[in-house]
């Protein structure tokens, strides 16, 4: 059995991650298993979405954290990478000056990406083969900067769209002006014929609430489950938070504006139910990884 490994950069709103997987194939089958996941809480957006400028401060810790990437997957020895920036890179002024920068240092090579490829990402996590054919499915990926969503119906994907909506735009009231009553409308639009539509949700924070509400249950949550914690939580401070339930400040302080946006979706939509598989950005770059070394290595072949 032959194991190859791939890896992943998210440079995120909030924090940047990079991801090990090793792939193997046996029989018509192959299986994606992580190997390992690095996480650093740089916080890009808090520059972004109130200056529109990284300050020096935040990119020298973002190019020192790029190095620290490349050397591991030198060690790794992975078959191939690819990152990508999402809506703070995206949204400031030096973002393109800073890729250059890390492309240079790290030689590590950086796609700014929008949106709608963001949610495409996603959706190569073949979330759609697990899904119950003859129901109705709401992706959502709730970011630092924004949030995608994408409707699956009976199986296929007929509708994705990006939202300026994030957990830190909400912390630091960077929301622009109508763009909740937006997500409201688009909603109400695209679900209204959707019965029993049920959320997929992705992202740090939704797996953070699941395991707060209950442990040791499957991975989902009920509407009514989802809004007692979130009123459970919303009762302390950041400081408590950390203290009670064990989060790290970079979580603390964004668990009720995630929850904010998770409650709003599923209540427009009528989604009584919320699945969270773990699965986000990171893991749909390696599925296309994959699928690339797999159609290169058939025309060498």
């Amino acid at each position: 059995m032959k194991i190859k490994k791939f890896a992943a950069i998210d440079i995120g709103s909030n924090a940047i991650r990079l991801l090990f997987m090793n792939v193997f194939e046996k029989g018509r089958n192959t299986y994606f298993k992580k190997s390992s996941l690095i996480r650093v809480p740089i916080r890009l957006g808090t520059d972004t979405f109130i200056d529109k400028f990284i300050s020096p401060v935040k990119a020298e810790k973002l190019v020192k954290s790029m190095k620290a990437f490349s050397n591991l997957m030198e060690v790794h020895e992975v078959v191939s990478y690819r990152a990508c920036a999402t809506s703070a890179m995206r949204e400031a002024a030096n973002g393109a000056e800073i890729i250059e920068r890390i492309q240079k240092e790290a030689n590590i090579k950086i796609d700014i990406i929008n949106g709608k490829e963001e949610a495409s990402i996603i959706f190569d996590n073949k979330i759609a083969d697990k899904l119950d054919p003859n129901k109705d499915y709401l992706y959502v990926d709730v970011g630092g900067g924004s949030t995608e969503i994408t409707l699956f119906s009976k199986g296929i994907c007929t509708f994705s769209a990006s939202f300026n909506v994030g957990t830190i735009k909400i912390l630091k009231n960077c929301v622009p002006p109508g763009e909740f009553i937006r997500i409201k409308e688009c909603l109400l639009d695209i679900c209204p014929n959707c019965e029993d539509i049920e959320i997929i949700g992705s992202g740090g924070n939704i797996n953070r609430l699941v395991k707060l509400s209950a442990p040791k249950k499957e991975k989902y949550l009920s509407y009514k489950e989802l809004n007692a914690i979130f009123y459970d939580l919303k009762k302390y401070s950041q400081e408590e938070l950390m203290i009670n339930y064990d989060m790290n400040p970079d979580r603390a302080d964004v668990i009720i504006p995630a929850a904010t946006i998770f409650l709003s979706v599923m209540e427009w939509s009528k989604a009584e139910r919320i699945h969270v598989p773990k699965i986000g950005v990171t893991d749909g770059i390696v599925h296309q990884l994959y699928k690339e070394y797999k159609t290169n290595k058939s025309l060498i072949d």
